[in-house]
């Protein structure tokens, strides 16, 4: 399980408090606060730092070009504009499952760590600004000064170009369909057809995020099955280069040539999706929050070494994943139960089974944005704790509107 550890960074000081700083990334990791509480930060560190590993592991670049002074400042936080957040006493750790990388006084200290476990991920990061995304036909068409933003349209435009017919989605009995003649993507609804661009927010928040996990996720899926590459032409020309020096290598043996060429192949076939979405809940009622969490959940299991990371302002969302995580547990206990057929049959019609998550899989961190500190949400009875920022904002409303009741009385 790889994990992160932050001090000094943005609007991070002294990070994380227990596990000696340490913030575990696992399956399902979400981070909760106020507005520049830095819950984005960490999901963007996250994001570079899995990106370095896997360029590590691919090959991309060798270790000592990493490690220049300056080099991720200048090279690559500005991939998510955060080359500013950098402190004079920044301090940035990674370990993944096959490097562990430190950050401190401008340079990069890599490591490598001996484990075959290691599953070459397709990173996407979902940023909150995809709303205007139904709008665009092309990135080139915008000067977009965020390169995720970039990236997450280009996706968009993979997944949509997909598209064959109607894709159900999972809220409003809707699906979306894409007009190749026209060039258009449509909502079609219970006798309505209309252009996405004519939708309301929430689908234009939605679709996006839907489409592009939904196209990734069964593409890892579908290369993990058929063992095949899923390559940029970049990457085909560094294969087909590494393919050529293996076989016109005459030290190596035929059956020495064949096991260079399956350790080269397995370098580029991606083998997980790590999916990192930004505000999940953007213009979506709570019960369209529950449906797209479970799809994303549903997403998220289709692969061993999948993960979703998440950021969050909506206390549904942690309620909704509290409902995911007592669900499996519940599970278990049908499983072993003399009435297992009867309670499955009525269990499969409460929630989706191919979204069950397990606490053990499932970690939700709390950002201080006045101290700048990080805590975990502890576990009551088998569920993360209710006692947390956005459960509290709840009760303050709650105690508020008392106290307007108790004034009103006296009148």
């Amino acid at each position: 399980m790889s994990k992160i550890r932050i001090q000094n960074f943005g609007p991070i000081n002294e990070g994380y408090q227990s596990n000696n700083g340490w913030l575990d990334i696992k399956k399902v990791t979400i981070f909760i606060g106020n507005q520049g509480s830095g819950k984005s930060t960490i999901a963007k560190l996250i994001s570079t730092f899995t990106w370095i590993e896997k360029a590590l592991v691919r090959g991309d670049y060798e270790r000592k070009w990493f490690e220049r002074k300056n080099r991720l400042k200048n090279s690559f936080l500005p991939y998510h504009r955060l080359e500013n957040y950098v402190r004079e006493n920044s301090i940035l750790e990674y370990q993944g499952e096959r490097y562990s990388i430190v950050f401190k006084d401008s340079f990069l200290k890599i490591t490598e760590i001996q484990n075959d476990a290691y599953f070459l991920p397709q990173i996407m990061y979902v940023p909150a600004e995809r709303n205007f995304i139904s709008y665009v036909k092309n990135p080139k068409e915008l000067k977009l000064s965020s390169d995720s933003l970039k990236e997450f349209l280009t996706e968009f435009n993979n997944a949509t170009s997909k598209l064959n017919g109607l894709v159900k989605l999972p809220i409003n009995n809707t699906a979306v369909e894409y007009d190749r003649l026209n060039d258009t993507m449509n909502l079609r609804g219970n006798g309505y057809k209309l252009k996405l661009t004519e939708a309301s927010s929430g689908f234009q928040s939605l679709v996006p995020v839907y489409l592009v996990s939904s196209y990734l996720a069964h593409t890892i899926k579908e290369q993990s099955e058929n063992d095949q590459n899923s390559m940029t032409s970049e990457e085909m020309d560094r294969f087909k280069k590494g393919v050529e020096n293996i076989w016109s290598n005459p030290d190596l043996t035929d059956e020495q040539k064949r096991v260079a060429l399956s350790v080269l192949s397995a370098k580029f076939n991606k083998t997980a999706f790590i999916n990192i979405v930004e505000e999940l809940e953007q213009n979506l009622f709570p019960s369209s929050q529950w449906n797209i969490l479970n799809s994303l959940l549903e997403f998220n299991n289709m692969s061993k070494g999948n993960k979703l990371i998440m950021t969050t302002h909506s206390p549904y969302i942690i309620s909704f994943i509290n409902i995911i995580i007592q669900a499996a547990a519940l599970k278990e206990r049908i499983d072993s139960s003399p009435k297992s057929d009867i309670l499955f049959s009525r269990f499969k019609k409460t929630v989706s089974i191919n979204a069950l998550t397990p606490l053990d899989d499932v970690a939700i961190y709390e950002m201080d944005e006045e101290k700048g500190n990080i805590s975990k949400l502890s576990s009551d009875y088998g569920i993360p704790s209710n006692q947390n920022y956005l459960n509290n904002m709840l009760r303050k409303g709650n105690i508020v509107f008392d106290q307007l009741l108790e004034i009103e009385e006296l009148c």
